[in-house]
This record gives structure tokens, sequence and C-alpha cells, in this order.
């Protein structure tokens, strides 16, 4: 067991909160086969960054922004699997609202209707892709949200689950949770996650007016 103390909790959505990999499977698999891209690879680049970035590097004569509202219309209405991750429920319920927020490569219109659908609520200072104009792993996603918050970055920590948000959370100066729910264990540590779990059910809260998380199994 390990505890920490912070200013704040900055999540990512799928993969952290939320399990919506069918969904995206499924939307960019499509999208790659239209385009006659191997749908593997594509959909490895699209995991944990703003789709528009994707878009750029595989069609980069295209009308990038006609081909993201493609995707996001498709995204949007494809919620089919899409459901809390383990522990995610619990331990929003226990944090205070001042104190958490998301901060997704997901378009707002897209982070809604996933945390609907998911049953989770919206915080009021989320941060998404119409938020910023360089996206993970560039550390403005997590420099905002903090900021929103009230914070320095440094006194947060992030809770992620794929390298590229793990480099924009630890570029931000933040201490990294990441977990296993997407990427094997080696790939986390290799991104330089500051702490390695399985799911959120392994973080809580300790009472008192401080904030301290017990990381279980911490690794």
């Amino acid at each position: 067991m390990t505890q920490i103390r912070c200013s704040a909790l900055l999540f990512d959505m799928d993969g952290v909160l939320i399990d919506s990999t069918p969904a995206v499977t499924r939307v960019w698999r499509n999208w790659a086969l239209e385009h006659h891209f191997d749908p593997e690879d594509v959909v490895k680049r699209a995991h944990g960054r703003p789709s528009l970035t994707t878009v750029r590097e595989l069609l980069p004569d295209a009308d990038h922004e006609a081909e993201n509202r493609i995707i996001e219309r498709r995204e949007i209405e494809d919620l089919e699997g899409v459901v809390p991750l383990t522990g995610a429920h619990a331990l929003l319920q226990r944090l205070p609202k001042d104190r958490w927020t998301i901060v997704t490569s997901a378009t707002r219109a897209l982070a809604e209707v996933r945390l609907r659908a998911a049953g989770l609520p919206l915080p009021e200072r989320v941060v998404t892709s119409n938020d910023i104009t360089r996206g993970k792993p560039h550390p403005d996603p997590y420099l905002k949200a903090a900021a929103r918050l009230g914070f320095p970055a440094t006194d947060c920590v992030v809770v992620e689950d794929v390298p590229a948000g793990i480099h924009s959370g630890l570029a931000a100066g933040a201490r990294v949770i990441a977990l296993l729910t997407t990427c094997g264990e080696q790939v986390l540590q290799d991104a330089g996650a500051t702490w390695v779990l399985r799911d959120c059910s392994e973080i809580s809260l300790t009472d008192g007016p401080a904030l301290t998380l017990r990381l279980d199994k911490a690794k």
C-alpha cells in the first residue's frame, strides 16, 4: 500500500473511467477500411489522442475538419458497449467536486454522450479537445485542467492508461498513475508512469480534510 497527498486528481476518460474500446475500434476500423489503411495501425494511432491529429497524419491533403466531423458523428452514434470501468463510479462519488476533473482527447459533445451512457458525472471544468490546440502527448491539456481547478499541475495526480497521456501528464509536471486497462505493465513503466495499478478500484481516499490517496498493490 502507498499513500500520497495531492491537491486534485485529473482523469483521462476513455480507458480510465469508461470502457469505450469496442465502439472506438468499430468506428476507426471502418474509417480505415474506407481509406485503405491498415485498421490495426489506425486504431492504435487513434487511442488517447485527438482524432483530428490522427486524421492529419494519415490524410495530409484532405479536408481535416470534414473528416473529423464524420468520425465524431459516428462515435457519438455508436454507444454500444460503453460502460464504466471497475471502481470509477465509487471513486468519483467520494471525491470533492472541486478536486477532480476529466481531461479527454474526445470532443465535448462526445465526452458528454459517453459519460451519460456510462452513468458517470460530467465535471464543470472538463477539458476536451475543443479546449486546446496541442493535445496529448503535449502538456497543454493537463496544464489547463490544473489551472481551471486552481492548482499547480505539480500538485496534481494524473490518471491515464496509454503512453501519450502519461507523457502529457509528466510533461505538465504531475505525478501519473497508469492503469492496466489498455496497455501492458511494461509499456506503462517504459512511458514513465509513477505508479501502475489494475484499475480505479485500487485507488481509495483516507478520511480527513486533506486529499490523501491510498494506492493498493502499487507497482
